[in-house]
């Protein structure tokens, strides 16, 4: 813990941070990779072809 002196001569100095991944605008949602992309046709003919992704993260 400092002294107040210390704190007085030198202050605090708030973190600096860095962005590691400049590309994705301060948007972590972009950084999805996906592994595979496919089609799949649903056993109820009513319905049309439903697209899925295989994401490497597991969020989507």
């Amino acid at each position: 813990m400092p002294t107040i002196n210390q704190l007085v001569r030198k202050g605090r100095q708030k973190p600096v941070y860095v962005n590691k991944v400049p590309a994705l605008e301060a948007c972590p949602q972009k950084r999805g990779v996906c592994t595979r992309v496919y089609t799949t046709t649903l056993k109820n003919l009513t319905l049309h072809c439903v697209k899925y992704v295989k994401s490497a993260d597991q969020r989507f």
